[in-house]
C-alpha cells in the first residue's frame, strides 16, 4: 500500500501529543483479498499440521520432528514472508508479514522455531547482509533448507546484551576470526544451519566495547552443544546453549561492519517486539475460540455456563482486550510501511528505508510488545478459570496454552526493560529536537494552575466526548512525565517504578486511541448500526484505560511529590481521568452473547 502524505507524516512516539485522524491509521477490515488469503492458507497449515502434532511435537526426543515441520513451512512459503523476491523470497511488506505472524502465533512450539527463523534468524542478513551474504544465505533460508538461530543472550548478559563476553580475534593469516565464548537460550539451536552470533573482537589485547555480528555455518568446526532445555512452556521449542570453541569464521562473514552488532541487535529486536505482540493475538484467538466453545458445551445447574453472568463478563474482557491488541498492532505496522515507501519515494534504498521506519516507530514496538504479551497473559489465565477444573488438567488444551504464553513476557527484552525503553526513547527523542514533549508538558503544568474551562460548547462528529477523554489522559501521562523529569533530572533512570508507571500510562493511551480510531473508520465505512459491538469493546476499553491510568499515575506521583506539589498533581490527575459512565455489565454481555451465539471469537 503507497502512503500518502498525510500518513507517512506521523511521527514514531508522536501519538502522545498529537491527535490522529481515524483516516490516517490502517485497519484490519483494509485487508485485501489476496492478504486474507495468505493468512488462511497459513492458519489451514496450522490446522493440517500442527495442532494434530501438538503433543508429538511437545514430547519429541530430538529436534527432527520440529525440523521436518520447518521444511514443509518452507515448501508452503511461510519462510520467506521477508525476503526480498530476487533471493527467493515473496518480499511482503511489513503488515503482511505481520499477518502472517499474528495467524501462525497460534502454533505454540511451532511458531517460536518459525519466528526465530523467519525473524531475528534471517532478517539480519536481509537488512545488513552485503550482496555476497544475501546472495548465498537467503534462498536457503527462504526455502527452508537451511535453518537459522540467533545467538545473543549469554549466561552474564540478559538484558545488558552489550555486555556480552564470546570474543572474536583476528588470525595472523587475516582470514578468519576465531570465536571462543559462550551462548544461551538458543532457539533452534539444535537444529539451526545459520547462526548470526554476536561477539566483541579482541586486537592486541584490547577488547571492543561494541558487539559486532558474524554469519556462522553449522558446517565450521568447534561448535558444541548441551542437551536441549528443560522448559516450563513452548516444550517443543528446540532450546539450547551453544559454545564456540576457536570456531573459525572468514572475515567475509562479518556482518555489516565492525562494532555495529549492539546496533543490528537493537534494530532486529524491534521487529522481534512487535511481531511477538501480534504473535500473541493469534493465540489469543485460538484460546477464545476453546474457551468459547466449552462454555457453551460444560452444563452446571443444567444450564450451559456460557449463559453465566461471571462467564460472559470473562469471555467478553477476553475479546475486548485482543480486540485492540490487534487494531494497536496494525496501526504500528502499517505507519511502519508507509514510513518506508515515503523514504523509498526519496531515494532512499529498500533495506536503510526499512531499517529507518522501524527505528522511527521502536516506541511502538516495544508498547505492543508488552500489550500483547500481557493480553494472551490474562486471555490464557481466564480460559484457564472458564474450563474451571478441566482447565487444569493436561488433557484440556489450556495446560499448553497457559505453559507457553508465559514466555512471552520475557521474550525480546521483558516486559520491565520494553516499559523503561518506551519512556527512554521518548525522553532522548524529546532532548534532540524531535519530538516537542516539554511544550505540551509545560502547557499542561499551567492549565493545573488554572480556573477549569467550563466551557460547554457541543464538536460535532463521532466520539467527541470520548476523544476529550483522550486528550485528558495524554494531559495526565505529560504532567506526570514532565514533573518527574524536573524532580529527577539525570537520575530518573534509577527510578525505575515510576518509569514504569509512565510507561503504563502511555500504553494504555496508545491501545484505546487505536480501537476508537478503528471503530471510528468502521463506522465510516458500515454505518453505525454495522459495528455496535466493536463500539461497546471500544468504549469498555477505554473506561478500563481511564482506571489504569489514574492508577498508574498516582501511584507514580506519591512516589516523589509532597506537599502542596503533591495535592495539586492529585487534582489534576483526577480532573484529567474523567469519564461519563456507562452500563458496562451490559456491553460486555453484548459482547460475549455474540461469541456464544456463533461458538467463537467473531470480531
Amino acid at each position: 500500500m503507497i502512503a500518502s502524505k498525510q500518513k507517512a507524516s506521523i511521527k514514531g512516539g508522536e501519538f502522545l501529543i498529537k491527535e490522529t485522524e481515524a483516516s490516517q491509521v490502517f485497519i484490519p477490515e483494509e485487508f485485501t483479498e489476496e492478504q486474507m488469503m495468505i493468512a488462511a492458507s497459513s492458519r489451514e497449515f496450522l490446522e493440517r499440521e500442527i495442532w494434530p502434532r501438538l503433543n508429538e511435537i511437545d514430547n519429541a526426543k530430538s529436534p527432527a520432528l520440529i525440523s521436518s515441520l520447518m521444511d514443509k513451512a518452507g515448501e508452503l512459503g511461510l519462510l520467506g514472508t521477508s525476503v526480498p523476491e530476487e533471493y527467493g523470497g515473496f518480499g511482503m511488506n511489513f503488515n503482511t508479514s505481520m499477518l502472517v505472524a499474528e495467524t501462525t502465533g497460534a502454533g505454540h512450539s511451532f511458531s517460536v522455531a518459525l519466528s526465530a527463523h523467519t525473524g531475528i534468524g534471517t532478517l539480519p542478513i536481509v537488512y545488513y547482509g552485503n550482496e555476497d551474504q544475501k546472495s548465498k544465505y537467503l534462498p536457503k533460508l527462504a526455502s527452508g533448507e537451511w535453518k537459522a538461530a540467533y545467538c545473543l543472550t549469554e549466561p552474564d548478559s540478559g538484558s545488558d546484551a552489550n555486555s556480552g563476553k564470546t570474543k572474536a580475534k583476528l588470525t595472523e593469516d587475516g582470514k578468519h576470526y576465531l570465536l571462543n565464548g559462550q551462548k544461551m537460550w538458543i532457539t533452534n539451536g539444535g537444529f539451526a544451519d545459520i547462526y548470526i552470533v554476536f561477539a566483541k573482537i579482541e586486537e592486541n589485547g584490547q577488547t571492543d566495547k561494541n558487539l559486532s555480528a558474524f554469519i556462522v555455518e553449522r558446517s565450521f568446526e568447534g561448535i558444541t552443544m548441551n542437551e536441549p532445555e528443560h522448559k516450563m512452556g513452548i516444550k517443543g521449542s528446540d532450546t539450547r546453549q551453544i559454545f564456540f570453541n576457536d570456531l573459525k569464521v572468514p572475515v567475509e562473514n562479518l556482518l555489516s561492519e565492525r562494532g555495529n552488532g549492539f546496533k543490528i541487535a537493537v534494530n532486529i529486536l524491534n521487529i522481534g517486539r512487535i511481531k511477538l505482540g501480534i504473535a500473541a493475538v493469534g493465540g489469543s484467538k485460538e484460546v477464545i475460540n476453546n474457551a468459547v466453545r466449552y462454555a457453551n458445551e460444560r452444563k452446571q445447574f443444567k444450564t450451559a455456563i456460557s449463559q453465566f453472568g461471571a462467564i460472559k463478563h470473562k469471555l467478553a474482557e477476553m475479546a475486548l482486550k485482543v480486540y485492540t491488541s490487534e487494531t494497536a498492532s496494525y496501526r504500528a505496522g502499517q505507519n511502519i510501511d508507509d514510513l518506508i515507501e515515503d523514504l523509498k519515494s526519496q531515494g532512499m534504498e529498500d533495506g536503510p528505508a526499512k531499517l529507518k521506519a522501524l527505528e522511527q516507530f521502536a516506541i511502538e514496538c516495544a508498547i505492543m510488545k508488552v500489550h500483547g504479551s500481557e493480553v494472551l497473559d490474562y486471555v490464557v489465565d481466564e480460559g484457564v478459570q472458564v474450563y474451571g477444573g478441566m482447565g487444569y488438567s493436561a488433557d484440556a488444551p489450556m495446560d499448553r496454552s497457559y505453559r507457553d504464553a508465559r514466555i512471552n513476557r520475557i521474550f525480546e527484552g521483558t516486559n520491565e526493560i520494553n516499559r523503561m525503553l518506551v519512556v527512554d526513547m521518548l525522553l532522548k527523542r524529546a532532548m534532540k529536537g524531535e519530538l516537542d514533549l516539554m511544550g505540551p508538558a509545560m502547557a499542561v503544568a499551567k492549565e493545573i494552575m488554572s480556573i477549569p474551562d467550563f466551557n460547554t460548547e457541543e464538536e460535532e462528529g463521532i466520539f467527541v466526548a470520548e476523544k476529550k477523554v483522550l486528550r485528558n489522559l495524554k494531559k495526565a501521562t505529560l504532567m506526570v512525565a514532565g514533573a518527574a523529569v524536573q524532580k529527577f533530572m539525570m537520575t530518573l533512570s534509577d527510578e525505575q517504578e515510576i518509569l514504569m508507571n509512565i510507561a503504563d500510562m502511555a500504553i494504555e493511551i496508545y491501545a484505546a486511541e487505536s480501537v476508537l480510531l478503528r471503530v471510528e473508520k468502521l463506522i465510516g465505512i458500515k454505518g453505525e448500526e454495522a459495528v455496535i459491538l466493536q463500539k461497546q469493546m471500544a468504549l469498555v476499553y477505554l473506561h478500563e484505560a481511564v482506571e489504569k491510568i489514574n492508577n498508574a499515575g498516582r501511584a507514580a506521583i506519591t512516589s516523589f511529590a509532597d506537599g502542596d506539589e503533591l495535592r495539586g498533581m492529585l487534582m489534576g490527575l483526577k480532573r484529567f481521568t474523567k469519564i461519563e459512565p456507562m452500563n458496562l455489565k451490559d456491553a460486555r454481555r453484548q459482547i460475549a452473547d455474540a461469541m456464544i451465539a456463533e461458538n467463537k471469537y467473531i470480531f
